[in-house]
Formats: structure tokens, sequence, C-alpha cells
């Protein structure tokens, strides 16, 4: 290994020597994360072996032995995008156990009305639909909507009140009986809440 060290500061010279060093090697670090990885790890794989060599650019060995410093960096990005994945597929898998498991499925008290609630609940535009399955199955108050949604409060209970009596009419004009689609999930669409 060369005992010779790259000029420090950030200045001109810095730059331009990191141009030069990228130029000269940027083809056999892709080369070698291509051989690892997909096209689209491979090129994270070279951004961010570049990026740690800009930021430790006065700990790179000089010729001959640069090419083996940043093959070393690729293999330690390409180690902690592993780690990573991995982790997240721990996590991932979990959090999917627990979803299984500890989500209670919505209460409908009149089961009968429940395909009459649905298909009425289809003849609404998504965003009706959305406000009343915020408020009947994550059980969201206007307020806790609103901050969800990024609204007023004013405005997601005026938004709420109509699509509650859009609801009323679609359950109606389906069934030719009010009141069918008041019930959804075990929470009573009436009022404004």
């Amino acid at each position: 290994m060369g005992d010779r060290r790259r000029p420090s500061g950030r200045g001109r010279s810095a730059e331009r020597e990191f141009d030069r060093l990228y130029q000269a090697h940027v083809g056999a670090v892709a080369a070698f994360a291509l051989r690892r990885a997909s096209h689209h790890d491979a090129a994270d794989v070279v951004a961010d072996c570049f990026v740690v060599a800009w930021r430790r650019f006065e700990e790179i060995p000089a010729e001959p032995d640069t090419r083996a410093w940043l093959i070393g960096v690729a293999r330690n990005v390409l180690a902690n995008q592993r780690r990573g994945r991995n982790r997240q597929h721990r996590v991932a898998t979990k959090l999917a156990a627990t979803f299984r498991s500890d989500i209670p499925a919505p209460v409908i008290e009149h089961r009968e009305d429940l395909g009459q609630v649905a298909a009425a609940l289809q003849l609404l535009s998504p965003a009706d639909r959305e406000l009343l399955l915020l408020v009947a199955w994550d059980g969201l108050t206007p307020r806790e909507i609103a901050i969800a949604t990024d609204a007023n409060v004013a405005t997601v209970r005026s938004r709420l009140h109509r699509a509650r009596k859009r609801l009323e009419r679609a359950g109606r004009r389906r069934d030719g009986e009010p009141g069918d689609a008041e019930v959804l999930g075990g929470r009573k669409l009436g009022g404004v809440g």
C-alpha cells in the first residue's frame, strides 16, 4: 500500500483530483457492483461508494492502491445494503404477523345490512367513502380526520355531513328502504360527530 495521501482541503485541486480519481475508477467499481447486485442496487452502491470517497478523500491511498480501496468501500456499502434489506424484511414480517393477529374485524351490528351498506358505499365518490370509513372503521373523530388528511376541522365536518347524506340517499336508491345505510362498522353515521 502506498504511503502517499491525497491533497488535504476541499479546494479546486482536491476537486480536480477527485474528478480524475472518479473517471479512472468508476468503471471498476460499477463492474464490481453489477456482478453482485441488480442494476438499480449497483447504481446506489457506486453512488454511495464515491460519496464515502469524497468524505474520506484524505484517507484514500495513492495509486496503485486506490482501486482496491474503492472496491473495499463498495463491498462495505453492498454489505450495508443487504443488512438493511434483511432488517426491513424482519420488521415487515413481524408487523405482518402483528397485523394478522391484532386487528379486529369490523363489528357489524346488523349483518344483513352489510351487503346493502357496501353496495351503497360503492355508489359514493372515493373521497366520501374514505371519510365515512375513517369514522366507521377507524373510529376517527372529525378533528382526527382533519389531522390525518391535513384539512380544516370545519371543512371535514361539512364534507362528512354531506357524505352521510349521500350515503343515506344511495342506500334508499338501492333498496327503496330509508335508513339501511346508517349502520356501518357498528357506528351510527347519522349525526355530525
